[in-house]
């Protein structure tokens, strides 16, 4: 198959597609009519029913739902929506044509939302049966979707596949996922600076692409499911974005030749086994060996970024015997060519690891559970992987020959600071003051004027008695959330960084009440301030610092 082949945009029910245009916008006015809202839906089944949704259990909103549709009150549309398409029930058709003036009943099936019940009367879980000539039951899995980026609140509704809940049984290889906690993670990574064109690899649902929507002038998504771009199209015609351009085919082979300002990418990264008997899901396996996939994205997405270019993607790495498989992924991106920042949030035991994919695919234990454990263990065996690693990966194209480098593998496995939605505000940030630091020496930097950022606080410990602290730590409030050990020296360097002074005026001063060598003091404090700056936990009062002569 030609990789630029144009995929059917009709196949996703029977509407062509300037019909399909048309009966979305209709969908698009229902859902807004009914508050078809994620707070919306929250207040109308409350806390301990949302609770029961996290379990995959659906009867406690199902049972405050039915309550709601037969008082016919205000929120009875809101009701019967959130039955039929977030719990997956049948609906009777009265209601749902109710819930869908513009829309109808037979435009829902012409786009391939509903379809009619079964011939044979229908029974949900909780044991009721509905005429089948007047129930409606759901195709597709629509659900409203809520977020804050650095342009502030927002919110869509997604379409995706039916969920293992709604279908009743396990997912099918070419099921296309909505928005799961790996998509909200790469959405709240992604740098929200403006972009000339944004190439979204491995598109799913379309997601990421429509959160890049919010800062780009062009958009390419990519993905090897024809389905999943099905779709990933209608998702955008149906929350208004324009901009994007859909292509066909298996990682870079779509946009061979072009270079993009920024790539996303959330890579069907699971290392699945590549046995006989094995599932291998469109949205999360890659098709490749161990963790070949994270790899052949980390070497291969150099030659489409233009200079400065920034790629953001998120990754499994394998723990092979004694070996960290931080070596392993080292050498990915010096292969690679580019600067990097990759830091590891996870990592899992390979039984722990492969029990939760398992059960992710829809299978619960038994003689089934059991096999594909068998498969997945013996997998890892044959290869030495005993832990497998979970994080970001940052990857950059320098601008320039002589534009400063940037080197880091860090493991940062505590929780994020804030609520990690805007980290990729934190993140550009960083990028821009590693910049400006690695480009002055020594004894520039000691003529720059450093404040403390507003989120970072100072906590000292004591042992009850003692006048001197114990302990001293600098804690950060969002970004990554760091917690840094901090000595008298950095912690009065740290204190008096108000913008008034510089850097080396305040080495000079402690050096005098420490009664130490100024000269030894600033080579072990300066390094510690490049560290700080480029966490984002010292700032330069002047965003583009001078190199200033040093105070005597």
């Amino acid at each position: 198959m030609d990789a630029h082949q144009a995929f059917d945009p009709d196949r996703t029910g029977t509407a062509t597609a300037e019909r399909r245009a048309e009966l979305l916008g209709r969908l698009r006015d229902d859902l807004e009519s009914a508050r078809f809202h994620v707070a919306s839906l929250e207040s109308l089944w409350g806390a301990e029913a949302a609770a029961a949704l996290h379990r995959a259990q659906r009867v406690p909103a199902r049972r405050v739902l039915d309550a709601r549709r037969a008082e016919h009150a205000a929120s009875a549309d809101l009701a019967t929506l959130a039955e039929l398409f977030v719990l997956g029930l049948t609906v009777p058709r009265a209601e749902l044509a109710h819930a869908l003036p513009a829309l109808g009943v037979d435009g829902a099936i012409e786009l391939g939302l509903v379809g009619t019940a079964p011939e044979a009367a229908h029974v949900d879980d909780a044991g009721r049966a509905e005429a089948a000539a007047t129930g409606i039951r759901p195709l597709l899995d629509l659900r409203p979707y809520a977020f804050t980026d650095a342009r502030g609140a927002g919110h869509w509704w997604i379409l995706s596949d039916l969920g293992e809940l709604a279908l009743g049984h396990a997912l099918g290889e070419h099921h296309v996922l909505g928005v799961g906690g790996a998509s909200s993670t790469l959405s709240g990574l992604m740098i929200p600076d403006a972009a000339a064109s944004v190439l979204d690899l491995g598109t799913g649902c379309g997601i990421q692409a429509m959160h890049a929507s919010r800062f780009a002038e062009r958009i390419v998504a990519t993905d090897i499911s024809v389905r999943a771009l099905e779709i990933a199209r209608m998702n955008m015609e149906l929350n208004g974005i324009d901009g994007v351009e859909f292509r066909l085919g298996s990682l870079f082979e779509p946009v061979a030749g072009e270079r993009f300002d920024r790539v996303v990418s959330n890579p069907p990264f699971v290392i699945t086994p590549r046995r006989d008997g094995v599932p291998e899901y469109d949205y999360r396996d890659g098709g490749m060996v161990g963790d070949g996939i994270v790899e052949a994205v980390i070497t291969g997405v150099g030659a489409h970024l233009e200079p400065g270019g920034v790629a953001q993607l998120l990754g499994n790495w394998e723990y092979r015997g004694r070996d960290d498989a931080f070596d392993r992924v080292a050498d990915w991106v010096e292969r690679s060519g580019l600067d990097h920042w990759i830091v590891e949030r996870e990592v899992q035991h390979v039984t722990e690891y492969a029990e939760t994919w398992i059960r992710d695919g829809g299978t619960r234990p038994g003689a089934e559970f059991d096999r594909l454990y068998d498969a997945w263990l013996d997998d890892f065996a044959d290869r030495g992987v005993r832990q497998v690693g979970f994080g970001y990966v940052l990857l950059r194209r320098p601008a320039t020959s002589d534009a400063p480098r940037l080197a880091r593998l860090e493991r940062l496995l505590g929780p994020l600071g804030g609520d990690g939605a805007t980290l990729g505000s934190h993140l550009s940030d960083c990028l821009v003051a590693h910049d400006a630091q690695a480009r002055l020496d020594d004894v520039e930097l000691a003529g720059a004027r450093l404040v403390v950022a507003p989120d970072v606080t100072e906590e000292r410990h004591h042992w009850p008695g003692d006048e001197n602290p114990t302990a001293m730590l600098l804690r950060q409030g969002g970004g990554f959330g760091r917690a840094i050990t901090l000595d008298t020296g950095l912690a009065a360097l740290v204190g008096a960084c108000d913008g008034d002074l510089e850097v080396g005026q305040i080495i000079a001063a402690i050096a005098h009440l420490l009664e130490v060598d100024a000269a030894a003091l600033a080579a072990e404090l300066l390094p510690a301030v490049r560290t700080l700056v480029d966490d984002g936990m010292l700032r330069f009062a002047d965003p583009d610092p001078d190199p200033a002569p040093p105070v005597e």
